[in-house]
């Protein structure tokens, strides 16, 4: 069966250009992610619909008007 994870030990052991390489994976895919919601925001905004998001403890509308996208 293939190891799927590594242990904290193992990935400290790993050299350093197999983690700068990871790291630079997992910058990409946030930068990414970050993008995605963006243009999420601008198409929410741009057909006038409200976003629901997580405030306090609740949820809440944001109308369109105040949406900073």
């Amino acid at each position: 069966m293939k190891k799927t994870c590594l242990t904290n030990t193992e990935i400290a052991a790993q050299p350093v250009a197999e983690n700068d390489a990871a790291d630079a994976q997992i910058e990409r895919q946030i930068a990414a992610a970050q993008q995605a919601v963006r243009a999420a925001l601008r198409e929410h905004k741009l057909a006038g619909n409200p976003i629901a998001i997580w405030r306090d403890g609740k949820v809440v509308l944001v109308p369109p008007h105040k949406i900073e996208a």
